[in-house]
């Protein structure tokens, strides 16, 4: 073919010579020019993927269920504020606050709370209880003057009163969780007033379980005590492993630290099986174990 190639006419060599180069320039353009083209197409693609919006996953969070009991802004834990709806940082917000030493001290206050909105506020405030305890003592004072004064003039009535009703004789005995007031009146030195003080601290103790106990009532008198008995009393227990800190203090016998020693004692232990467990705790002398003791229940 080579030899063919060179005995043709000089313008057909021409012409195939024109034609191979040709063919040539056109592979190597192509060879030169298709993988920058395909490089191209691809970063054309990667350029629209970018540009489009990411689009996050989704996942199902199911709301978190929101409580409404009573509570004291002043005692409530943690766990207590999270269930009634309040996000963690206003808790860690209460938390600082009572921490500087802030009481609030009326519902009202409660709506200070940094990001409490008004439809939280008013959803919460017929929950909001506020312990006595946290009342200005001025107001104690005031109540005090006033009610001192209220008692006295009813004990000047009841010691005229005394007078006019007729008193047991001696020997004679008054069983004092079942007597009302018609009866203690009949004990000679109990008028009204002091007949309305022993039934009213014998509900607030859930029964009397010794004569002794009315020493606690301020100024009784002595010589009407051996006039009352006491037979088989049947006395309303408290369940330590289930009362709430506010219904615990309402006792006589419980106060707010001891309450509060209580409860903290049921979250880190579990549920007390005697008082006796509380003995270590410095707001449970044996002196205030004994006395409470027939008042408990597990």
């Amino acid at each position: 073919m080579i030899r063919k190639f060179y005995y043709m006419q000089k313008s057909d060599r021409n012409t195939v010579l024109a034609l191979l180069i040709a063919i040539v320039v056109g592979f190597g353009i192509i060879f030169l020019t298709g993988g920058e083209q395909s490089d191209n197409v691809a970063s054309s693609k990667d350029s629209i993927d970018k540009q489009r919006p990411y689009k996050a996953p989704t996942y199902y969070v199911a709301p978190k269920k929101v409580e409404r009991f009573a509570f004291d802004p002043n005692t409530a834990d943690s766990s207590q504020l999270l269930r009634l709806g309040l996000q963690p940082w206003q808790v860690r917000n209460i938390y600082k606050y009572r921490a500087s030493g802030g009481i609030y001290r009326k519902p009202e206050d409660f709506a200070r709370l940094y990001g409490l909105t008004v439809k939280q506020y008013r959803e919460l405030q017929p929950y909001i209880r506020i312990s006595s305890d946290y009342l200005p003592a001025s107001t104690l004072l005031e109540k005090n003057s006033k009610t001192n004064l209220k008692e006295s003039k009813e004990h000047l009535d009841g010691i005229q009163d005394s007078r006019k009703h007729e008193k047991i004789r001696e020997g004679e005995v008054v069983i004092l969780n079942t007597a009302d007031t018609t009866a203690l009146k009949t004990v000679p030195g109990i008028g009204p007033y002091f007949a309305r003080k022993i039934v009213q601290y014998g509900e607030h103790l859930g029964g009397y379980v010794s004569i002794d106990q009315l020493d606690e009532i301020e100024n009784f008198p002595q010589e009407a005590k051996r006039y009352l008995a006491i037979e088989q009393p049947q006395v309303r227990k408290l369940n330590v492993n289930q009362l709430s800190l506010n219904e615990l203090k309402r006792h006589p016998y419980i106060n707010f630290y001891q309450a509060k020693a209580i409860l903290d004692y049921r979250r880190l232990h579990g549920p007390l099986k005697s008082l006796n467990e509380l003995r270590l705790q410095k707001d449970f002398p044996p002196a205030a174990i004994a006395r409470l003791l027939p008042y408990v229940a597990y």
